[in-house]
């Protein structure tokens, strides 16, 4: 009786936010132009990035706005939003056009208006097949990450026209993975074009302390997605680092930390509460809860790494700096013996109290073999290689299934044009 007055409750106020978030974003546009998606104008959209999730999902999203800029330099990209909270984050948020189009109709209403020759996805939402029934577009998926994770290898992805994978590891988690799957004609190897972005990091003291980063995934909504340490290793490991006067933490819980268990959610409150103890007990330490900012600033700024199997592990190897994995509590939690799981240290929840001995071998120990094993799950690193890889292949989609965009005539004797003397590189006068 209790879970269902808890359920009941939870009910109600889904229904009163969404219904003031409709409230909300019927007043925000108001004075749009019916299907026409805000900062779009008149443009004639090529790309489309269909998302139909809440904004805890948002982080899913976020990740590929750099890299979706530049594929808008030459290929104009909307993002088509459903719900109408996420919507309103969009809109405040967003780089890049956003269309609401809360029923298929809408959908149907502009896709009927612009040259749409591919589709982006970023996670396997149901919802995807409504969007789907598009025959013209080329239907990509594209995660939100790049991990070791059975959820990588996925039957779904035989939905799609194409994947575009970060590299070889991918490929062969695929080939291992799906029957019938054509990995060779049906997956592209893009790199991970997100890591070419710079993102704003949060001022942290530079005194000689060791910054790590614990970033644990969420707890999964099926045994074999238990990944999540945050509840079996979370208090040992903070406890452990906080202690010791050498480290500054940085906490970053999963957003979805909490959604499938709520007794997950609550343990990742008790450990801010312990970041936050810390702080008061030593002012100086300026340890973080962060639970606002973008990730990418950590693998820049920061020096060793705490974390689950998940695609913050993947990110973090791609930096050469020292990493440490936390091997699932639940047995059922699928986790094989990869170029990963194998080259770096994988602690359990027995040994979680012990992680000051584990950091301090692994940053002491020299790593030859990991630029080797960055290229097996990323292919070329080069900066800028992967947004351009990401570019190419987007672009040959859509050509492939519109053709090229139109070119406005120069008049017979006008001069052939320059690049702007002042335009920065890698930008279009």
């Amino acid at each position: 009786m209790l879970d269902n007055a808890k359920l009941a409750v939870q009910l109600v106020r889904n229904t009163v936010r969404r219904q003031l978030a409709k409230r909300e974003l019927a007043g925000r546009l108001e004075h749009a132009v019916p299907g026409r998606p805000s900062g779009g104008d008149d443009t004639r959209f090529r790309c489309a990035v269909y998302f139909s999730d809440d904004p805890v999902n948002l982080y899913q999203i976020r990740q590929w706005y750099a890299p979706l800029q530049e594929l808008a330099r030459t290929q104009p990209v909307v993002v088509l939003s459903r719900m109408p909270e996420t919507t309103n984050v969009l809109l405040d948020e967003c780089p890049l056009p956003v269309l609401h189009a809360p029923r298929i109709t809408d959908v149907e209403s502009f896709m009927e208006h612009h040259d749409i020759g591919l589709v982006l996805y970023v996670n396997q939402n149901l919802r995807n097949f409504q969007m789907m029934r598009f025959a013209r577009p080329a239907h990509v998926f594209v995660s939100h990450g790049e991990s070791d994770k059975s959820y990588m290898a996925s039957n779904q992805l035989k939905a799609y026209d194409r994947v575009f994978i970060a590299g070889p590891a991918a490929a062969a988690r695929l080939e291992g993975a799906l029957v019938e799957f054509d990995v060779a004609r049906r997956a592209v190897e893009i790199g991970r074009p997100q890591a070419d972005a710079t993102y704003p990091a949060p001022a942290l003291p530079d005194d000689g302390r060791t910054t790590v980063l614990y970033a644990p995934t969420w707890e999964g909504d099926r045994p074999s997605m238990a990944y999540g340490s945050i509840a079996s290793h979370g208090a040992a490991l903070l406890t452990g680092l906080l202690a010791d006067p050498r480290f500054r933490v940085v906490y970053r819980p999963h957003p979805r930390s909490g959604a499938f268990d709520p007794a997950y959610g609550l343990a990742s409150t008790h450990l801010a509460r312990l970041v936050a103890e810390a702080n008061h007990a030593d002012p100086t330490a300026q340890h973080l809860v962060d639970v606002d900012t973008s990730f990418g600033w950590h693998l820049a700024r920061l020096d060793t790494c705490v974390t689950d199997v998940s695609a913050v592990a993947l990110d973090w190897l791609a930096t050469g700096k020292p990493l440490v994995l936390t091997q699932p509590a639940d047995p059922r939690a699928e986790v094989e013996p990869t170029r990963l799981t194998t080259s770096v240290p994988m602690v359990t929840a027995a040994q979680a109290r012990d992680i000051v001995g584990v950091l301090d071998d692994t940053m002491s120990a020299p790593d030859e073999a990991r630029a080797d094993v960055v290229r097996h799950y990323f292919g070329d690193t080069t900066p800028g290689a992967a947004t351009a890889r990401f570019v190419r292949a987007s672009t040959d989609l859509i050509e492939s299934r519109v053709g090229a965009p139109a070119q406005a005539d120069a008049p017979a004797d006008a001069p052939p044009s320059a690049p702007a003397a002042d335009a920065a590189p890698g930008t279009h006068p």
